[in-house]
């Protein structure tokens, strides 16, 4: 794995792991039923498992990572990598009512980290349009139908904690990670 995707990742599961913590602190001990930390944290720190051949061979990252959790025995974590990038289920009703998974919390994670750095939804909808749109319209529609979805998840994730979406790069900033 190259370094700036390691870098990328490690993000990932602080932001992923400090919404987990949030979401449990405001709704409870019982809502971490549907998203296990270890789970998160796997999930995330895993997500780009494929990201460097995959820039070689310009294969389906998601999917490849999948293939390589399901090979290595990790089947619960395969799933959560192969959402990572788009949610195959999306569920409105069981967000509002505070039940989200691990593949959903890394979703949202993905999407609000540039590199290494927390970023608005809006900032990351950006580089990826630049970076994985190839000037295709159609490709670009795909993009933002699944940024729509994710401003949705979002909505969803700050009414069932007690900050903001723009408060997450200060709640990770001053979450010791371990």
């Amino acid at each position: 794995m190259l370094d700036n995707i390691r870098a990328h990742s490690l993000m990932v599961a602080r932001v992923a792991s400090v919404l987990l913590q949030e979401l449990t602190n405001h709704l409870g001990p019982d809502s971490s039923v549907f998203a296990s930390k270890k789970l998160v944290l796997a999930g995330a720190l895993l997500h780009d498992i494929a990201k460097t051949p995959c820039l070689k061979n310009r294969c389906d990252h998601a999917r490849h990572g999948r293939d390589i959790c399901i090979q290595l025995g990790f089947p619960e974590v395969a799933e959560v990598v192969r959402e990572h990038v788009t949610l195959t289920e999306f569920s409105l009703e069981r967000y509002n009512k505070g039940l989200f998974l691990a593949k959903e919390l890394v979703y949202y994670a993905d999407k609000r980290v540039r590199h290494d750095e927390i970023v608005s939804l809006e900032e990351r909808l950006e580089y990826i349009l630049v970076n994985y749109g190839n000037n295709d319209p159609g490709r670009y529609s795909q993009i933002r139908a699944n940024f729509d979805k994710c401003l949705q998840l979002e909505v969803c994730l700050f009414s069932a904690t007690a900050i903001e979406a723009d408060d997450i790069k200060a709640s990770v900033n001053s979450t010791l990670f371990c």
